[in-house]
């Protein structure tokens, strides 16, 4: 009775692994399609994202009821509770990067008109896959609880900030230069924030991994990541 018990709770904790690994794959699917459908102008593509962010709020509830039922049936202790906590808090990072992914597929079916896309939409192109890659990679870390390879992640995030202060530049001044693309202009600047923000949840999941793996937060996080993990001055 006590091998099955504790095959059970293997069983669960897998099936939480297994179920946050497909919420994750499903993510970054949603974030690279939607990339794809605001910079290639891409309509039928932009309403299928729309239309995908429905299963990943399933599973992100799927992960909390398995979270919770581990919690309050099974009483887990230590490394097995960071577990669960890190992988609630993984899912509702990842359900936030599905809702970025929405807005700007939904961004696209306002602004695209088929036509090929422009210098802008090739700048947007290059910051989402820039973003799609961190996502990718802290998946890839949180799947093989590799906590440098986290840190990686958690400290190269002001690539992202300095490409989106870059294409904030670039639209600010098509805007000046011709008025009549302040629309879409402005369009694309809520899409590069988005993508900015869907960064951030990268950054936020590295910090949950970090946690996860050696119970203790990032020293320095929440300070400029570019100098949080500096070595001390020597004395």
């Amino acid at each position: 009775m006590a091998d099955h018990t504790v095959k059970s709770y293997e069983d669960e904790l897998t099936a939480l692994d297994s179920t946050l690994a497909e919420m994750g794959d499903l993510a970054l699917e949603q974030v690279n399609a939607a990339v794809e459908a605001i910079s290639g102008n891409d309509l039928k593509l932009a309403r299928r994202t729309v239309d995908g962010d429905a299963r990943l709020d399933l599973l992100e509830v799927r992960t909390e009821q398995l979270a919770v039922r581990l919690i309050a049936l099974r009483q887990p202790l230590a490394r097995d509770l960071r577990d669960i906590l890190a992988a609630m808090k993984i899912a509702g990072n990842l359900e936030r990067c599905g809702d970025l992914a929405k807005n700007i597929a939904k961004r696209a079916l306002v602004v695209g008109d088929g036509s090929p896309p422009d210098a802008s939409g090739e700048s947007i192109r290059r910051m989402g896959q820039l973003v799609a890659a961190r996502l990718a990679q802290v998946l890839a870390a949180q799947r093989a609880r590799d906590v440098d390879a986290a840190i990686a992640v958690w400290r190269r995030d002001s690539d992202i900030d300095e490409l989106y202060d870059s294409l904030f530049r670039e639209l600010l001044t098509r805007m000046v230069g011709d008025p009549r693309s302040i629309a879409a202009c402005a369009h694309l600047l809520f899409v590069a924030k988005n993508l900015e923000r869907i960064g951030d949840h990268a950054t936020n999941i590295a910090e949950s991994i970090h946690y996860q793996i050696v119970g203790d937060p990032i020293p320095g996080a929440g300070r400029p990541k570019a100098e949080s993990l500096r070595s001390p001055p020597e004395a």
